[in-house]
């Protein structure tokens, strides 16, 4: 009995530290330091080159090419270039209708997967900053300026973007995913006030050329490597708050769960290639970070489960136990009813149930993900997450 009680507040003195004790030290450590000096832009705007990879995009590229037009920068000091990994629909026509207007097309000849389009993107690239989005994202007209102009700074190997989830029909459709992406954004802004973010927006984030020049293995993440790869060349990685990227939410949460199995089956493997990196002895407080904000909360799922088993053991001698075994069957069952709400349903799933839905469906997706990085099964070719299309931008 005693061993399962211990086992059970370690389980859950995990969970606690993960999603709270993290932030709260955060929030300690950058009380305690010196705040930086807000950058000014710079006199001459550096050359950028716009990457965006896709595959099979024709319904949303021809708007994401206009607002990417759109965006507050000189046109002589952009690039833009789609980087079409073998696209079978329309979406190569549609964008070398914009050639005229600067923009480039290079097509892959057969589907290798997002990171190793990017990596045969490299040599076409002329900027000395390389800025990376998604097709189904917009971004705010000055957030590219706010992106370059944090390169005034020469620790600032990568800047990121500020997600905000947004959605055209019922707040409440998928509301999980918005609390989950403004929780995310709220830490990565105490992370860069102490030492710098552990991992890239992959919806926006700008990088110094030298440092995308590097090859990334296709099944890896570029996006979370970068962040990695940066500190390890002694830069560091940052949040832009005032860089913003509306991000439409998931049509349903089952996309959901698949992107999250994919994202984070990539991030173990990232993880691991990179590993040197969680040693606290050479990166000091960055290793804290990343094993706080990342391996932490991978192994939040593993905990949760070792923390059911130790309660299943305690539920016939102790009372609480029973409660709180009752009271994770009933966060369960919610879980199952927003799972199976109907797709279309008008109003989205109810909050009620939106919410349990999301976080243990998360959590198993977590469990999904270490399943497929531990066996060796290949995430490379990615299939893009078709986001609501509609979704306000302002």
């Amino acid at each position: 009995m005693v061993v399962s009680v211990m086992v059970l507040l370690g389980c859950l003195g995990l969970c606690v530290y993960t999603y709270v004790g993290y932030p709260v030290l955060l929030q300690l450590l950058g009380s305690l330091g010196r705040r930086r000096r807000a950058q000014s832009p710079p006199r001459e705007w550096p050359l950028v080159s716009i990457t965006i990879p896709v595959h099979n995009e024709a319904e949303v590229i021809a708007s994401t090419l206009e607002r990417v037009l759109e965006v507050d920068y000189p046109v002589e000091r952009r690039q833009i270039l789609v980087v079409s990994d073998a696209s079978s629909d329309q979406t190569d026509d549609i964008v070398s209708r914009f050639a005229p207007r600067g923009v480039e097309l290079l097509r892959l000849p057969e589907r290798r997967g997002k990171t190793t389009a990017e990596n045969v993107a490299r040599a076409h690239l002329r900027g000395d900053i390389i800025v990376n989005t998604d097709a189904s994202v917009r971004i705010h007209p000055q957030a590219l300026k706010a992106l370059v102009t944090r390169f005034a700074d020469p620790t600032v190997g990568v800047a990121s973007g500020r997600d905000v989830s947004v959605t055209h029909g019922d707040p409440r459709a998928n509301a999980g995913e918005s609390a989950y992406v403004g929780y995310e954004m709220w830490v990565r802004d105490l992370e860069t006030r102490v030492s710098g973010i552990v991992g890239a927006s992959g919806c926006l984030y700008a990088v110094r050329a030298e440092l995308h020049r590097q090859a990334v293995p296709g099944d890896l993440s570029r996006d979370f490597g970068s962040a990695l790869l940066a500190r390890r060349r002694g830069l560091r990685a940052v949040s832009v708050p005032e860089a913003v990227c509306f991000v439409p939410r998931g049509a349903s949460l089952r996309q959901e769960y698949r992107r999250k199995v994919r994202t984070m089956a990539r991030g173990l493997r990232t993880l691991w290639a990179l590993r040197a990196l969680l040693n606290p002895l050479r990166y000091g407080l960055f290793a804290w970070m990343l094993w706080s904000h990342k391996l932490c909360r991978w192994l939040v799922p593993w905990a949760a489960l070792v923390a059911l088993g130790a309660v299943g053991t305690l539920a016939p001698d102790t009372p609480w136990t029973r409660v709180v075994l009752g009271a994770t069957v009933g966060v369960v069952a919610l879980a199952g009813v927003g799972w199976w709400w109907p797709t279309k349903q008008r109003g989205g799933i109810p909050g009620m149930f939106a919410l349990p839905a999301y976080a243990v469906s998360g959590n198993i997706a977590a469990l999904h993900a270490w399943l497929l990085a531990v066996s060796g099964v290949g995430t490379a070719v990615w299939e893009p997450t078709r986001r609501e299309t509609t979704a306000e931008t302002a």
